[in-house]
C-alpha cells in the first residue's frame, strides 16, 4: 500500500462520504489537507472564504440542502471560535455538520501555544456546548475510523455538528490507509402498538392539528406526510423556519408557527385538542415562549414524534412519544387507516381559510409610513421566483414580512427551497445563499437587513470568485430593527445603541463585483428584480425602508404609543 501525506487521507475520506464542497478559510496549521485539495481538485472543491462565520454558514446551509453533514475547515484558536456561530445555528437547528480544526502541534500541547485552545471544553457537550462530539485525531492510521464515527454522529438520532481537532504535525506523517465506505443514516422506524395508540386519539379527536418541522425531511418523506394528512384531512402548520415542510399551496396548509405567528392559528392551537407534533424540537420560538402548548405538560394531548429518544419528554410531556426519523415516520403514518369521515372536515377547512385571509396582501390593515410596500413587494417575488427558488434570510424584523407573506413549495415539489437560522443568528442569509447557489446552481434570493448584511457581506467577494449568483434584497431602515422594536417598548423614545450610520451599499456590492440597484418605492422594485434575475452576475437591490416600518403587526409610533399608555 502506497504512503501518502495523512492531510490527503483525510480529502480522500471525505470524497468517499460524497463531499463535493467544502467551506473554509485557509490556516497554517492545516495546510498538508489544502495541499490534498490540490491534488483532488478534479472531485472536490475548497470554496475559499472571507471569516470563518461566513464559512460555517455555509456548511450549515450544505448541511441543510443535503441532509448529509456540511463541511467546514477552520484554523485554531480564532479560525474556531469564529466558527462558532455557525457551530451554534447547527445545533440549534439540528443540521448535520463537521467542523474541521487545524490544531497545535502536539509536542506544544497544554502549554497555551499560540492560538490554542481547548476545544473539548469550548465545544463539548458535557460543558453544555455546541457540538454533539467533539474529538482530536493523534493517530493518523486511525483518520477513516474518526471521519467515518463523525458523519454517522452528525447525521443519526437527532442531527448535528461534530468538531474533529487536526493537530498539525499529524497531518504531516505519511500513512498508509484507506477511506471506509460511505455512511448513511439509520432509520428508527415507529413502534407498531404506538400507532395503534395514535391511530385511536385520532379517532377520538374533534380539533387535531399536525405540527410538522425540524430536520431529516426528504422529498419522499415530505410527500408521504402529505398523502398522511389528506387520508384524515388533517390540518398541516409548519414550524419556525421549517415552512417548506408541507406546501404552503396546498389546502390543508394552515400557516407557520413561530415570530409574528397569525393570531388565528396561535388561537387554533390553543383550542386544538390533539396536536401531532412530526419532527420539531418543539422550542421556544415555534412555541411563542412556551405558552401556545404549555410545559411541562401541555393543555392539548400531544403526540411528539423525534428522531432522538432523548428529546421525548425532555421539555413537554407527551400523551404518546414516538422515536422514529422522519422517512421512516412519515411512510408509517401514510399507511395508517383512516376512516371513511372525519368529524373535523369544517375545523380543518377552517384553519386553512385562516391562513389564506393572513396572507393575503390585500387583508393588510395597516398603512406603512413612506413610498415602499413590503407585503406587495414580496407578492412580488411570489409572483417572478421560480418554484424551485431558494429563499434565505438571517435574523431580524425584516425577515417576518417573507414569513408571513411568501408561501413556500414544500419539499414535495424535489427541493428545499428555505434556509433560515432557527437559533435567530444574524448575518445568515447572505453565506447561506452563495452556499445554495455554489452547491445547486439555482435561483438563491437572499433578504437581509442592513446590520444583518454588515456582518457577512465581505462573503460577495467569495460569491464572485466562487462563480456564485445571488439576488440579494438589502432592506435597509438604519437601525437594528428588532433591538429598537423592544426598545421603543421598554424605554420608548430613548434611542441607545440601535442607530446605524450605513455605507453606500450599492458602491460596496460593485466593489465586489456584483450588480446593484437602489429602489426607492414599490413601483421600481418589479423592473429590478427581473433585471436581477436576468443578469450573469449577482445583485443587491438596495431597498431603504422608513424607520417606522419595523414590523408586520405595529410600526414605533404605534409601539410608542402603546407603551406611553401603560406609563412606560
Amino acid at each position: 500500500m502506497t504512503q501518502k501525506l495523512a492531510g490527503h487521507l483525510l480529502v480522500e475520506c471525505l470524497i468517499a462520504q460524497g463531499v463535493t464542497h467544502a467551506f473554509g478559510v485557509p490556516g497554517e496549521s492545516y495546510l498538508a489537507v489544502l495541499d490534498g485539495f490540490h491534488t483532488h481538485a478534479d472531485r472536490i472543491r475548497f470554496v475559499i472564504n472571507r471569516q470563518e462565520g461566513g464559512a460555517a454558514f455555509m456548511a450549515e446551509a450544505q448541511g441543510k440542502l443535503t441532509g448529509r453533514p456540511g463541511v467546514c475547515f477552520v484554523t485554531r484558536g480564532p479560525g474556531a471560535t469564529n466558527a462558532s456561530i455557525g457551530l451554534h445555528t447547527a445545533f440549534q437547528d439540528s443540521t448535520p455538520m463537521v467542523l474541521f480544526v487545524g490544531d497545535v502541534a502536539s509536542d506544544a500541547r497544554h502549554r497555551e501555544a499560540f492560538q490554542e485552545v481547548d476545544y473539548s471544553v469550548f465545544f463539548g457537550p458535557s460543558t453544555g456546548g455546541m457540538a454533539k462530539r467533539v474529538e482530536r485525531i493523534d493517530d493518523a492510521r486511525r483518520i477513516p475510523e474518526y471521519v467515518a464515527r463523525a458523519f454517522a454522529t452528525a447525521m443519526n438520532g437527532r442531527p448535528g455538528p461534530v468538531v474533529l481537532v487536526l493537530p498539525e504535525d499529524m497531518l504531516t506523517q505519511p500513512v498508509e490507509g484507506e477511506p471506509l465506505p460511505r455512511v448513511e443514516p439509520v432509520q428508527a422506524w415507529s413502534d407498531p402498538g404506538a400507532l395503534r395508540n395514535l391511530r385511536s386519539l385520532l379517532l377520538a379527536a374533534e380539533r387535531p392539528m399536525v405540527l410538522a418541522g425540524g430536520s431529516g425531511w426528504t422529498p419522499q418523506a415530505a410527500a408521504a406526510l402529505q398523502r398522511f394528512a389528506e387520508n384524515w384531512q388533517l390540518p398541516v402548520a409548519n414550524t419556525f423556519r421549517f415552512q417548506d415542510t408541507f406546501d404552503n399551496h396546498h389546502p390543508l396548509y394552515a400557516g407557520d408557527m413561530g415570530l409574528g405567528i397569525n393570531p388565528a392559528l396561535a388561537r387554533r392551537i390553543r383550542e386544538s385538542d390533539l396536536l401531532l407534533a412530526i419532527g420539531p424540537r418543539l422550542g421556544e420560538s415555534t412555541t411563542a415562549g412556551y405558552t401556545l402548548i404549555e410545559a411541562p405538560v401541555p393543555r392539548q394531548k400531544l403526540v411528539h414524534i423525534h428522531a432522538s429518544a432523548e428529546e421525548l419528554g425532555r421539555v413537554y410531556q407527551p400523551t404518546l412519544a414516538i422515536h422514529a426519523t422522519m422517512n421512516a415516520a412519515a411512510r408509517s403514518l401514510e399507511v395508517l387507516a383512516a376512516p371513511p369521515e372525519v368529524p373535523w372536515s369544517a375545523w380543518t377547512q377552517a384553519c386553512h381559510a385562516d391562513y389564506e385571509i393572513h396572507v393575503d396582501v390585500g387583508n393588510y390593515g395597516t398603512v406603512l409610513p413612506g413610498p415602499v410596500d413590503m407585503p406587495a413587494i414580496v407578492h412580488t417575488l411570489q409572483k417572478h421566483l421560480p418554484d424551485d427558488a431558494i429563499l434565505t434570510n438571517g435574523a431580524g424584523n425584516f425577515a417576518t414580512w417573507l414569513h408571513r407573506f411568501f408561501r413556500y413549495h414544500g419539499l414535495t415539489k424535489g427541493h428545499k427551497t428555505q434556509l433560515a437560522p432557527t437559533n435567530g443568528a444574524m448575518g445568515y442569509g447572505v453565506p447561506a445563499g452563495i452556499a445554495a447557489s455554489v452547491l445547486t446552481g439555482r435561483t438563491v434570493f437572499t433578504i437581509a437587513g442592513d446590520g444583518d448584511f454588515l456582518m457577512n457581506g465581505q462573503e460577495l467577494a467569495t460569491a464572485v470568485q466562487h462563480g456564485a449568483r445571488t439576488i440579494i434584497l438589502l432592506v435597509d431602515n438604519g437601525t437594528y430593527g428588532t433591538i429598537r422594536m423592544h426598545q421603543e417598548r421598554e424605554y420608548p423614545a430613548r434611542v441607545s445603541g440601535s442607530d446605524l450610520r450605513n455605507p453606500d451599499f450599492c458602491a460596496l456590492a460593485r466593489a465586489y463585483g456584483y450588480a446593484a440597484l437602489r429602489v426607492e418605492d414599490t413601483a421600481a422594485f418589479e423592473p429590478a428584480l427581473t433585471q436581477a434575475l436576468q443578469a450573469s452576475t449577482g445583485t443587491l437591490i438596495h431597498l431603504p425602508l422608513d424607520p417606522q416600518v419595523i414590523t408586520t403587526r405595529s410600526t414605533l409610533n404605534e409601539i410608542r404609543q402603546q407603551a406611553l399608555a401603560k406609563g412606560l
